[in-house]
């Protein structure tokens, strides 16, 4: 596994109950700044096998982006369930919510 892929799986891993990162922040984090698509990837391909909270990564505007109308709710519900208010946009308050791995 290369060092990128190792590093935002650690940082998908650490990322708290009640908070949420962006996949470009977790790209930079990871060191690859203009990664994030490579962590949407990432996410979606390791996520079950190493049993990653994907649902509290989301968009640089702090919006839940599925596609999938049943991973879209199962991922709204799950954030709701940790005490992160969802608007009715599917926008997250990135101020309030954003975890911050630097801190």
């Amino acid at each position: 596994m290369q060092a990128f892929t190792v590093k935002v799986i650690e940082l998908i891993a650490q990322i708290p109950k009640g908070k949420v990162m962006t996949y470009g922040q977790i790209a930079a984090c990871a060191g690859s700044p203009r990664g994030a698509r490579q962590v949407a990837r990432l996410l979606h391909s390791m996520s079950r096998k190493h049993g990653l909270p994907w649902h509290r990564v989301i968009n640089a505007q702090g919006k839940i982006v599925l596609q999938d109308e049943e991973s879209r709710f199962a991922q709204l519900q799950l954030l709701q369930e940790e005490g992160v208010e969802v608007a009715q946009n599917g926008i997250v308050d990135l101020k309030r919510y954003r975890y911050d791995p630097l801190k």
